[in-house]
């Protein structure tokens, strides 16, 4: 076993039998080393967490400490407030998921618990899908999806018949145990299987931006950033409107940013090569004339900061004209796209000195058009 911290987490429904079910198939399973929580944590509805108290925690019939002292595993931390139960629409415990609000205030509980619990890279985590609603067990793997790390496992328990479903089955126990089956007939626990089917799964985490792992989350959002992040980059600008679309983000834009921006995707389109930014120390007419007929395009003559520009940029434009209204661009592009989607909308350098800028996103990725006026996301 790792150094690290190991935690389960489970959904559980009616049936928190799987709890001691996968611990038991998890430090004695056959198939994969010996793997012993430290902690566990459950995700489940107000009837799962009655049941799994009664089963797990009620003095004198608390199975998971029998299955501890039965094969001298190390003690696991978990008590009732490692039992988490689901809120419905309103914020009430959930018996069932009911309405569409149900399902996105499950989606979003079960995201944020494993959002929480992946924050520390000194813990690695086994999560179960086996117990409770298809639909929560479905949530719980896309979070995993979602949040998890490569020292993190997703897992379904296997448990052979007549013990599957059966209330007085928790583990196959050391000695002689006869329980009676769903079947009405009598079935000695020593003699059944467990084992876990491990489940691989793609880890998205590292594709999120670092504003969704460390703050509070909902579902939808860490699913549409994630996409955002995977998505072939795609640029459309508004010059009337003064606004561009990156990906399915609107991002309103300052005039100076807009038209910098204008400059490099008309460079782009017309297949002209990179070029270098403006001298520091020299004003360079070449690069006032294209910057301000991208301006113009965007300002109408009469506007009041329009002779501020002009002023500006009379003799040329210098290299920190250059450089302050590309690192601007930048900020707003960063705040609206996240760190971890962001990179391919920049103006690059190409890594060198002198650096030799230019838009690198693909020609047919860029165009100039009007954006709807919904917006995903602003610039600030």
């Amino acid at each position: 076993m790792s150094d690290k911290k190991r935690i389960f987490v489970a959904v559980t429904g009616l049936t928190p039998q799987v709890v001691t079910e996968a611990v038991y198939a998890l430090a004695k399973g056959e198939d994969t080393p010996p793997w012993v929580p430290e902690e566990i944590h459950l995700i489940t509805t107000r009837e799962g967490a009655h049941r799994a108290r009664l089963a797990l925690l009620e003095e004198g019939k608390d199975m998971l400490q029998q299955l501890i002292q039965d094969y001298r595993l190390p003690p696991i931390a978990f008590d009732e407030s490692q039992i988490h139960i689901v809120p419905d629409a309103q914020g009430q415990p959930l018996d069932d998921i009911r309405t569409p609000e149900d399902n996105s205030a499950v989606a979003d509980f079960i995201t944020g618990i494993l959002q929480q619990l992946t924050r520390d890279d000194d813990n690695e985590l086994h999560v179960s899908i086996a117990g409770g609603r298809k639909t929560m067990g479905y949530y719980m793997g896309y979070a995993l999806s979602l949040y998890g790390r490569p020292q993190d496992r997703l897992s379904h328990v296997l448990v052979s018949e007549p013990f599957e479903s059966c209330w007085d089955f928790f583990y196959p126990t050391p000695n002689t145990q006869v329980i009676q089956t769903r079947d009405n007939n009598l079935a000695d626990c020593k003699d059944a299987k467990v084992t876990l089917a491990e489940i691989p799964f793609v880890r998205m985490r590292y594709g999120l931006d670092d504003s969704l792992l460390k703050g509070e989350t909902g579902f939808l959002e860490a699913v549409k950033a994630a996409q955002r992040a995977l998505a072939p980059p795609s640029l459309c600008i508004d010059l009337a409107g003064q606004k561009i679309k990156a990906g399915d983000v609107v991002i309103e834009l300052p005039p100076r940013e807009l038209a910098l921006y204008a400059v490099f995707a008309n460079r782009l389109l017309k297949g002209e090569p990179p070029i270098p930014a403006p001298p520091k120390d020299a004003h360079d007419e070449d690069w006032a004339e294209r910057f301000l007929a991208c301006y113009h395009a965007i300002r109408n003559s009469q506007a009041d900061d329009t002779e501020r520009t002009e002023a500006a940029l009379r003799k040329g434009m210098d290299g920190d004209y250059f450089s302050n209204t590309k690192s601007k661009l930048h900020q707003h592009l960063r705040k609206a796209l996240g760190k971890a989607a962001v990179e391919p909308y920049y103006i690059d350098n190409g890594g060198v000195r002198p650096g030799k800028y230019r838009l690198k996103l693909m020609p047919e990725a860029v165009k100039f058009a009007r954006v709807a006026a919904v917006e995903c996301g602003k610039g600030g």
